[in-house]
């Protein structure tokens, strides 16, 4: 049903014009559509629909993020174009403010000028199926066959 389609993001905002910089220019998202109802940005093939709203309760929790390959460098580039990012009491980030979580996935927030949280993640990379299939005396064939075949009673 819903699986095969592309998801929709959605972030608000008071303020549409701050929002078009901050979405357009500091994180170089493109703008797609803008009426008076929303701005619709590109965000790497997803549609972003920042709604213009009278008024905003931001949340207390991401509600956008991006998963990055290198999240230093994106920190970096996007530090230089005057993003702060947060740091959260007792969370051992680190000196730029990354958080490393129990599953190995890097984290860091930032919020957008309406106070929205969004983030960077870098996942953990799994280890590669290709790399076990490397193992001394195993080739891909061999390993496919002795995982079908079921253990004798």
């Amino acid at each position: 049903m819903l699986k095969s389609l592309p998801i929709v993001a959605f972030a608000a905002t008071v303020n549409p014009e701050r929002s078009r910089k901050f979405y357009g220019k500091t994180l170089g998202l493109r703008l797609l559509s803008e009426d008076g109802f929303a701005l619709a940005f590109d965000a790497g093939g997803t549609m972003l629909r920042v709604q213009i709203v009278p008024e905003l309760r931001p949340a207390g929790y991401t509600v956008l993020g991006w998963s990055v390959p290198d999240i230093r460098r994106e920190l970096t580039a996007l530090t230089r174009r005057g993003v702060a990012f947060r740091r959260y009491e007792g969370m051992g980030q680190d000196e730029l403010g990354i958080w490393s979580a129990p599953s190995g996935a890097k984290v860091a927030w930032f919020e957008d000028p309406d106070g929205n949280t969004l983030s960077l993640t870098q996942f953990d990379r799994p280890k590669s199926k290709r790399a076990s299939a490397k193992r001394p005396g195993a080739s891909r064939g061999s390993l496919r066959r002795a995982s079908s075949r079921r253990p004798r009673r």
